[in-house]
């Protein structure tokens, strides 16, 4: 049980303790001011979930150059020199075994690959070969051809659709990618501007926490005058220190909620990763009264649907499904390629010889055919064309889910704008009514008429008020940046211009 005595104690302690720290952020070393503007600026160049998704979208433009190179033409060259010792056959009469045959040969080849757009594989090359042996006193004889060839598929891989697929789902990709770098930013920003107004609202909180006392501590001072001339009781001023010492509690939360909010702000715009970003403190430029602004949910539900990062997402999730539905279902068919070549030949012991007539193009060679191959069952190409129907229709269901989920959230959206617009009228009304009813009981205690109970209670009532107030100003605030987050509007609201990393 608290004592007068101890409670005095207990005040004086409470005193010197909160004049060194229970004074508003700004006023402490090595603290930083900085604007709403400032604090955006920073987390775009130093957030770290902003630089982590950016990396995601530049890895999803690598993937799309990588599918790019399908189309590149394939340069290559060999060599191969070969030995045969083969054993001639016995002479069924006399039993005798001629002398064995022995074979060299050298083999040359160079030549340009690739593939087209329309599921032509192609070869442009010319080989050369030279064999001589026991066969012929190892005389050189060369045999050269030069020429094109290529395989056109006329059922399965045929067309551009199922050469493209492959290129059309990276560039899918590569667009979801960036719109989810679009959606981190703007999360983001939006959570920069929820932390600065937690911050300005903590400030704030402190502020009337310690307005709260400093109005206890005149109170005080007050009873205790009153108190040396007998027209007030010693109950009076104990009930007066009682009210300073539990004012002193509050301005101490009123300060940890300040380091909270702090922290979460800097945490937002800074990419420092060591223990001195506790060390720094940042003070918020109060920032200018949000607008009264009147919003239609339902006409602006058209807007979300165009602006809306997870949305524009799910359309390419949906136009991938169905690149990979109608890949799927060219797989089914049999495979049926027309091959075929065309060139020119030479033949001389004289390798330039040899060359001078494919260039004199005097000795033609052309070949064409068909290769049918068509699987028994189509099992796996059956399964992987289930899969994928099965997967657009789970995209077509999850991009509905979203338009209802765009539905419901702009609309408690703007329902909380008109709520919060309502809450800064009836708590500005309040703190005003507040304020008066302490000043008028005030009075009444200086003519005898009320006590320091009263006083005090009407003291907390006018903090509690401010802080209401305050709160709703920030709830509003950050209710308007909700609603452009709902939109996909805010970095069009602030003039943000963004290119995914590359």
């Amino acid at each position: 049980m608290l004592t007068p005595r101890r409670l005095i104690a207990l005040s004086l302690f409470s005193l010197v303790v909160l004049s060194s720290r229970g004074q508003p952020a700004a006023a402490e070393t090595g603290t930083e001011g900085i604007t709403l503007d400032d604090a955006i600026q920073r987390a775009l160049a130093k957030n770290f979930a902003i630089k982590v998704t950016g990396y995601d979208a530049a890895i999803a433009s690598a993937r799309l150059t990588e599918s790019l190179g399908k189309f590149d033409p394939v340069l290559s060259g060999s060599y191969t020199y070969s030995e045969s010792f083969n054993p001639a056959l016995a002479d069924p009469v006399t039993g005798v075994r001629a002398a064995p045959s022995y074979t060299k040969t050298d083999d040359y080849d160079a030549g340009l690959a690739g593939v087209f757009p329309w599921g032509m594989t192609y070869r442009l090359g010319t080989s050369t070969t030279n064999t001589r042996g026991t066969f012929n006193s190892y005389a050189d004889k060369f045999s050269t051809f030069a020429g094109v060839s290529g395989t056109q598929p006329l059922l399965r891989n045929f067309g551009f659709g199922p050469t493209l697929a492959s290129i059309r789902i990276a560039q899918a990709n590569r667009g979801i990618s960036q719109w989810a770098f679009r959606q981190a930013v703007m999360d983001t920003v939006t959570s920069v501007i929820f932390a600065y107004h937690d911050l300005n609202f903590a400030h704030a909180n402190l502020r009337s926490a310690i307005r709260s006392r400093e109005l206890a501590l005149g109170l005080l001072a007050e009873n205790e005058k009153r108190f040396k001339f007998g027209s007030m009781s010693e109950f009076d001023v104990i009930s007066a220190r009682s009210r300073v010492a539990s004012r002193a509690e509050g301005i101490l939360a009123a300060e940890r909620q300040v380091r909270e909010t702090e922290n979460a702000l800097k945490q937002l715009i800074s990419d420092d990763h060591t223990p001195a970003l506790l060390g720094r403190h940042l003070t918020v430029e109060p920032p200018p009264p949000a607008p009264v602004v009147v919003v239609d949910a339902a006409a602006d539900f058209r807007t979300a649907l165009d602006q809306r990062p997870d949305y524009q997402q799910a359309k390419l999730s949906l136009t991938r499904a169905d690149i990979n539905t109608r890949l799927q279902r060219n797989q089914l068919l049999p495979r049926v390629d027309l091959v075929g070549s065309y060139g020119y030949n030479g033949y001389d012991t004289d390798l330039r010889t040899s060359r001078q007539q494919l260039r004199n193009e005097d000795y033609h060679s052309y070949s064409w055919g068909v290769v049918v191959s068509v699987p028994l069952t189509f099992t796996t190409e059956r399964g992987r064309y289930r899969a994928a129907r099965l997967q657009e229709r789970q995209a077509q269901t999850d991009l509905e889910r979203i338009e209802q989920s765009i539905v419901v959230r702009v609309g408690n959206a703007a329902g909380q704008i008109d709520t919060t617009q309502q809450r800064v009228q009836v708590t500005r009304h309040a703190r005003e009514l507040a304020q008066a009813t302490l000043d008028a009981e005030v009075k009444r205690l200086r003519a005898g008429q009320s006590s320091t109970f009263f006083v005090s209670q009407q003291q907390e009532t006018l903090t509690g008020a401010e802080v209401r107030e305050s709160f709703a100003q920030a709830d509003y605030a950050k209710a308007l940046a909700e609603y452009d987050r709902q939109l996909g509007v805010t970095l069009a609201k602030l003039n943000i211009n963004i290119d995914p990393p590359k």
